[in-house]
């Protein structure tokens, strides 16, 4: 932090980096994790308010979570084992990171409304600034940025 007297700027001691927020959570692929997912980036929400003063607009809530939900059952349904979900956090953004065993990159659908099915990373691109996906040493990263306002 600094203060401002006269124009000129005085360090206070307290300009210090300030780390996101991390949580990450593993799950097991068993009935109830998709929904245990969702409560997790909701709790991650709460205390990303709380600890560092963010503020969402109105959807975001929603949003955020459809996001976590639609990349934990990709992982869910398309990997062979576990899948470990992973949330960085400022006042401005919410970084969702989900890790799966499976090396097959998602494939992203051209839009079709009479497609039954297989949106789930037509809707993560819609709600993220910024979607990346990769390989990693046991299987792939999904990585999409959402943006808390939209001003």
């Amino acid at each position: 932090m600094s203060e401002h007297l006269g124009g000129a700027v005085i360090p206070t001691g307290f300009d210090v980096p300030v780390e996101p927020l991390r949580r990450a959570a593993h799950y097991t692929g068993e009935p109830g994790c998709i929904a245990d997912a969702r409560a997790f980036a909701a709790q991650f929400l709460q205390q990303l308010r709380t600890e560092w003063c963010a503020s969402a607009d109105g959807l975001a809530d929603g949003e955020l979570l459809l996001m976590v939900s639609e990349l934990v059952t990709n992982a869910d349904r398309h990997s062979n084992g576990p899948y470990i979900l992973e949330l960085e956090g400022t006042d401005t953004a919410v970084v969702v990171s989900v890790y799966d065993s499976s090396s097959a990159l998602p494939r992203r659908f051209p839009k079709d409304p009479q497609r039954i099915g297989r949106h789930g990373l037509e809707i993560v691109h819609a709600l993220a600034s910024q979607v990346t996906v990769e390989r990693v040493p046991v299987g792939k990263r999904v990585r999409a940025v959402f943006a808390l306002r939209r001003d």
